[in-house]
């Protein structure tokens, strides 16, 4: 990626930021809160969660990538970071959804009112956000999505019902990553066997726990399965939102562009591994059984998941992939322990509480076991591709 938004040139900003708050630089008549970068960050849930808003062959992560990259920048470069910060995020916004560009430019006019200087700040987030579209403007996003045959070998990923939908982000492990060096760099191992025992052991556990009229799967785990069903980055941005509420406005900036930069490769990366390895889903695994040449599984036909299966290869978990990497991010820039009260997208009115960020990824990882979605192969090697990228994102954290 180009300069300024190269990973050297992003990591360097990571440190500058952190150098600027001990240097005493003199005291700005702006909120000390990092409100702005959370209040575009609510901006952007809002049009990702209003159907028809966003483009659908363009991953959502995308756009927070690039929101919080040009936020980031822009805030380390000035000292008038309100404006800096409003300025960024109303330039990419207003980029990527023309059709909202009213809106934006009152939420800006709003948040300018209420900035110190905002003459250098407003500077700052043109050049960032100039800066961020010029650079993801040829990134493969927008390419048309392949269409994949359906999988005709035992193991073999195929279309699942109820709608027998075409799989979805063919095309995803192209887009150029923003801080992997390439797709495939943490590509999982092989798939094991089907005709192993940890083949069967995957499959018989989300053959008994994720079938939709399971009587093994406890009424704590079904409430987990539907709980963390929606998309997965817009509820650890959420939780994000909720933790930084008292941050600084650099130190916001700086979490939530770590966090959402590890999201967006981590997707253009687990699209790579689903679509090198194109493993079936467990409803399929299940009705299919009988064919997978191993005498400890058991097809049934007629099994259902409790939840309905997304339109993409199983292997890795996608859920488990996004939460590890959040969690890795989240605990080193915040600490490990932390009351963490999460409310859900898909379970209104559900509140789930946690006492560490890595307790929040597991369960959301293994929830998908008990929708029916994914087996634990999948959790496990989700997790493994999720940390791996968030530690590259991470300048300063062994690997």
């Amino acid at each position: 990626m180009t300069t300024p938004l190269s990973r050297r040139r992003f990591l360097v900003i990571g440190g500058t930021t952190a150098a600027l708050a001990v240097t005493g630089l003199p005291a700005l008549a702006e909120p000390a809160t990092g409100t702005p970068v959370i209040a575009w960050n609510r901006t952007l849930l809002r049009i990702v969660r209003t159907p028809g808003a966003h483009p659908a062959t363009v991953h959502p992560t995308r756009s927070f990538a690039m929101l919080h990259a040009a936020v980031h920048d822009a805030v380390a470069a000035t000292r008038s970071q309100t404006a800096a910060a409003s300025q960024a995020a109303h330039d990419v916004l207003a980029s990527l959804y023309p059709a909202m560009a009213a809106d934006f430019a009152a939420q800006l006019a709003r948040e300018l009112a209420t900035a110190h200087d905002p003459a250098p700040g407003i500077r700052a987030g043109k050049q960032a956000a100039e800066q961020i579209l010029r650079a993801r403007a040829d990134d493969g996003s927008t390419a048309t999505p392949p269409t994949i045959p359906p999988g005709t070998e035992p193991g073999q990923y195929r279309p699942t019902p109820p709608g027998f939908a075409p799989a979805v982000f063919t095309h995803w492990s192209a887009v150029r990553p923003f801080v992997l060096a390439r797709a495939s760099v943490f590509r999982p191992g092989r798939y094991p066997e089907l005709t192993s025992a940890r083949y069967a052991t995957a499959a018989n556990e989300v053959a008994s726990l994720g079938q939709d009229t399971s009587t093994t799967r406890t009424a704590d785990q079904t409430e987990q399965a539907k709980f963390w069903a929606a998309p997965i980055w817009n509820l650890w941005n959420e939780i994000a939102q909720s933790v930084l509420a008292t941050a600084s406005t650099a130190s916001a900036a700086q979490v939530f562009a770590r966090l959402n930069l590890a999201f967006a490769d981590a997707v253009i990366a687990f699209y790579d591994a689903k679509y090198h390895y194109r493993i079936w889903r467990p409803i399929t695994a299940v009705r299919l059984a009988d064919t997978d040449g191993n005498p400890a599984t058991t097809a049934d036909p007629a099994w259902n998941s409790l939840a309905t299966t997304p339109a993409d290869p199983a292997y890795p978990g996608a859920h488990s992939v996004i939460s590890q990497a959040g969690a890795t991010i989240l605990r080193h820039e915040l600490g490990s322990r932390r009351m963490l009260s999460v409310t859900s997208e898909a379970l209104p009115g559900i509140v789930r509480h946690f006492r560490t960020f890595q307790q929040v990824a597991d369960e959301a990882g293994e929830s998908r076991i008990f929708a029916g979605v994914h087996s634990r192969l999948d959790h496990v090697s989700g997790r493994r591709l999720g940390s791996a990228v968030a530690r590259v994102v991470l300048p300063d954290v062994h690997r």
